[in-house]
C-alpha cells in the first residue's frame, strides 16, 4: 500500500490524474494521495520562491558590467560612463590650453608640469620605438596615456558610483546603488573598445606608410632569409603557416587590450565596494582606504601598459624601415667615400 501512495504522489507531480480503482485503490486513498503530492508541489514552490528571493537578496554587491543610462534620446544614449570620459576630457584640454596659454622660455607652475609629463614621454617612447618612429606616433601614444591614466584615477573619486538610485530593502535600508550617475569610464567595456579599435586603424594606416601594401603582405607571410632551392620553398611555406597565426594574433590585439584594461578597472570597482560593505556604515571607508592607494598604483600602470603595448605593436610592424633606411645610408656613404677619394687622387 505505501508503494502505491508513493506511486500516486509521482503521478499527481508529473500531472497523470489516475482513476479511482486503476491502480487497485479506492477513491479515499487516491484522493489522500492528492492531497500530499498537493503539499509536496506546494512546499516546493515555497522553497523555489524562498531561494529566488535569497538569490536577489544576495545580488545587492557588484558592480553590473555595464553602464548605466542616464538619458535616452532613442537614436542616442548617454550612460554614465560617458559622462567621466567627457568630464575627464574637457578638463585635460582646458588643462592644456591653461599650460600653454603664456609660453615662458624658463618654464613655471602649470606649464612646467606639462611640460616635465610631455617630454619625460617623449624620451621614453624615442628609446622604443625610435627616433622616426616616435616623431610620427608620439601625439596618440601620449594622448593615451595622459587620458586613461586620468579617468582611470577621476573613477577613484569619492561619489563616483556611491551617489544615484537603488532599490531600498523590506526595512527601508539602501544597501546598493543599482544606478549611480557617475561610473569609471574605463569601467566601460565600450570605452576600452573603442580605444582599441582607434588604435588598430591607426596601425594600420602607419603600416601601410612604412612598408607599402605588399611591404606589408610581406612582412606577415614572406620569408626573409637567403636560402635556396627546396629549402626556401619549405620555409616559405612554414612563414605562410606562421603568417595565418599571425594574422589571428593581429586579430585578437584590439581585443585583449580593451578586456585588459576593461577587467583591471571593473574589478577594482568591485574590490573597492566590496571592502566598503564589509567595514559597514562606520568603518567601511577605513577598510577601503589602503585599496584605494593599491588602485591608484593599478590605474597608472594599466594606462602604461596600454601605451607601451601600442608602442611595441607599431614597433614590431613599422620600425625595420628604419633599420634599413639607416643601412642604406651606412652604405651610401662608402659609395660616397670612394668617390671622394678618386677625386682627391686626381
Amino acid at each position: 500500500m505505501q508503494s502505491l501512495k508513493i506511486l500516486l504522489l509521482v503521478f499527481a507531480l508529473c500531472g497523470f490524474a489516475p482513476e479511482a480503482g486503476c491502480l487497485g485503490v479506492s477513491a479515499a486513498e487516491l484522493e489522500a494521495g492528492r492531497a500530499v503530492a498537493a503539499q509536496v508541489a506546494g512546499g516546493a514552490s515555497a522553497e523555489a520562491a524562498n531561494t529566488a528571493a535569497h538569490a536577489q537578496e544576495g545580488h545587492h554587491s557588484g558592480i553590473l558590467p555595464s553602464a548605466s543610462v542616464l538619458v535616452d534620446l532613442g537614436f542616442f544614449q548617454i550612460n554614465n560612463s560617458m559622462v567621466i570620459t567627457w568630464t575627464v576630457a574637457l578638463a585635460l584640454i582646458l588643462l592644456a590650453r591653461m599650460a600653454t596659454r603664456n609660453m615662458d622660455a624658463v618654464p613655471s607652475g602649470l606649464q612646467n608640469f606639462w611640460e616635465w609629463m610631455v617630454e619625460s614621454l617623449y624620451d621614453f617612447l624615442k628609446d622604443i620605438v625610435g627616433p622616426e618612429l616616435v616623431r610620427k606616433t608620439f601625439w596618440f601614444s601620449a594622448t593615451l596615456f595622459i587620458f586613461i591614466l586620468f579617468t582611470n584615477w577621476f573613477g577613484l573619486i569619492p561619489g563616483v558610483g556611491s551617489i544615484g538610485w537603488g532599490t531600498p530593502d523590506a526595512t527601508g535600508h539602501l544597501h546598493h546603488i543599482s544606478t549611480p550617475i557617475l561610473r569609471g569610464g574605463n569601467a566601460d567595456l565600450n570605452m576600452t573598445s573603442a580605444m582599441a579599435l582607434t588604435f588598430f586603424a591607426c596601425w594600420f594606416w602607419w603600416s601601410i606608410q612604412a612598408n607599402g601594401v605588399g611591404g606589408f603582405i610581406k612582412h606577415i607571410f614572406g620569408y626573409p632569409g637567403d636560402a635556396k632551392g627546396i629549402a626556401k620553398l619549405l620555409l616559405g611555406l612554414v612563414f605562410i603557416a606562421v603568417g595565418v597565426l599571425e594574422l589571428f594574433s593581429i586579430a585578437f590585439r584590439p581585443v585583449s587590450l580593451s578586456f585588459r584594461l576593461f577587467g583591471n578597472i571593473f574589478a577594482g570597482e568591485n574590490l573597492l565596494e566590496a571592502m566598503a560593505l564589509m567595514g559597514g556604515t562606520y568603518l567601511g571607508w577605513l577598510i577601503a582606504l589602503p585599496f584605494y592607494f593599491m588602485e591608484l598604483i593599478v590605474g597608472f600602470v594599466q594606462a602604461l601598459v596600454f601605451m607601451l603595448l601600442t608602442a611595441i605593436f607599431t614597433a614590431l610592424m613599422c620600425q625595420h624601415s628604419e633599420e634599413h633606411g639607416h643601412e642604406a645610408g651606412a652604405h651610401q656613404p662608402g659609395h660616397g667615400d670612394g668617390h671622394g677619394a678618386k677625386a682627391a687622387s686626381h
